[in-house]
């Protein structure tokens, strides 16, 4: 072969391996910009998408439901570009420029591959992660359906997994509730959210862990009738107190027996019935025990349409009774109507101190005095205070636990009505969206 015809053969070969590092390049810095943007992508953000109706987002959906199923594929495509297009390079600096090829193969490499091949695709999809994703999505969806890919990353992954003895895949994806939590946080924190709205996902969040019991009407704060008093007596009270239904009690006990309403009293009433003895107006009570979760007790309200339960303990006793608005009221906080009077259940007091309701739950107020007040058998900050002391207590009386004094403010009978907490200098007291009084 004459010399022309062999430089003209090595230049087309060096033309052609220019060319392939310049496509593995490219398809190098797409692979990088698919991996960065998938694997920030979320599974409900990808729904959001695809209800809006973006082109692309029905991919998205399906890579998000299984994130190993498109990044080994991706990892591995990237990883051979960059190993081929360091070889090629290699081989032609060296072609042409001898014992210097190493160097300027080695810089280039840097260059090209860092800045053009991650630095750049990457960045670009942490600031528009949108974008980037539905356009990588339906090429990936492609290539990791394509059977030879997909075959040699089970493959090599299966290998790496038996090296490692890992028996399968987890669910490192799953988001817990503190999580969830923090994102709502960290969403109010960059504006992205209000301070109702977070008030609002914590709530939900946390009702679902709620039970029936810490939200209930107690038995002693029960406005209950006995079921041999008239109807018009009956009546009277019922619309002095505000009440649209009323527990009725076998007389001389706690018994439940039954629910009067007070639109049937008004009929009863109406249709000369007023001296009827309440038991012939009155219907079936429906009977929950107080450990059930109030998300539950709330779906079978709507389900059977009733607004009152009567809540039993464990031993059958009433314990209480609660209503749908008591549920609502654990979701948009409290719901005063004309009839309420309700007394703040938060109320700074001069000096620092800070007087609550005996009835809040130990949980709540951990939250709005960022404490760590210990639960146990009570559920409300009266009994810790009752079960910290040992006894009734009188008004004044107290005890400390770590840097909290509790404080008996309000005694009735034997009940602890209203506790005086003192925190500790420089503390503050969250409000329901999470921000600090001071």
């Amino acid at each position: 072969m004459s010399p022309l015809v062999a430089a003209a053969s090595f230049t087309l070969v060096d033309g052609a391996l220019v060319v392939a590092v310049v496509v593995l390049l490219v398809a190098s810095a797409f692979l990088a910009l698919a991996e960065t943007s998938l694997v920030r992508m979320t599974r409900a953000k990808a729904a959001a998408l695809a209800d809006a109706g973006r082109r692309g987002s029905r991919d998205l959906v399906r890579l998000t439901e299984n994130p190993q199923g498109f990044l080994n594929p991706v990892l591995l495509l990237v990883l051979i570009c960059q190993l081929v297009v360091a070889t090629v390079v290699g081989l032609l600096a060296s072609s042409w420029f001898g014992v210097w090829g190493v160097l300027v193969a080695t810089v280039f490499e840097i260059v090209a591959i860092f800045v053009l091949g991650e630095a750049v695709p990457k960045n670009w999809a942490v600031h528009h992660p949108e974008q980037a994703a539905l356009f990588s999505a339906p090429l990936v969806s492609t290539m990791v359906r394509f059977p030879p890919i997909r075959m040699l990353s089970n493959g090599l992954i299966g290998l790496a997994n038996l090296l490692i003895g890992h028996k399968g895949a987890g669910h490192g994806n799953d988001v817990t509730e503190s999580e969830l939590l923090a994102m709502a946080d960290v969403a109010l924190e960059d504006e992205a959210i209000e301070t109702e709205e977070r008030a609002l996902i914590h709530s939900i969040i946390e009702f679902g862990d709620t039970v029936v019991r810490e939200v209930m009407v107690p038995r002693p704060d029960m406005v209950a009738i006995e079921s041999d008093e008239l109807v018009e007596a009956v009546l009277e009270r019922a619309l002095a107190v505000g009440y649209s239904r009323l527990p009725v009690l076998d007389p001389g006990s706690d018994d439940v027996v039954g629910i009067t309403y007070t639109k049937d009293l008004i009929g009863a009433a109406r249709s000369e019935h007023g001296h009827d003895a309440v038991l012939d107006h009155m219907r079936t009570p429906h009977f929950v025990p107080e450990t059930k979760r109030v998300s539950s007790l709330m779906r079978e309200m709507q389900a059977e349409t009733f607004h009152l339960a009567i809540v039993v303990n464990e031993y059958g006793g009433t314990a209480g009774l609660v209503t749908l608005e008591d549920l609502i009221e654990e979701l948009v906080g409290e719901i005063v109507d004309e009839f309420d009077v309700e007394e703040p259940p938060v109320e700074r007091l001069p000096g620092g101190d800070i007087s609550v309701s005996g009835r809040m739950v130990v949980t709540e107020a951990n939250e709005l005095f960022d404490a760590r007040l210990p639960t146990g058998t009570w559920d409300t900050v009266g009994g810790l205070l009752f079960d910290l002391l040992g006894h009734v207590p009188e008004v004044g009386e107290g005890v400390e636990i770590g840097p909290f004094r509790l404080v008996a403010d309000r005694v009735s009978g034997r009940r602890i009505e209203r506790v005086r907490i003192t925190p500790p200098a420089g503390s503050g007291v969250h409000d329901e969206s999470g921000a600090v009084i001071r």
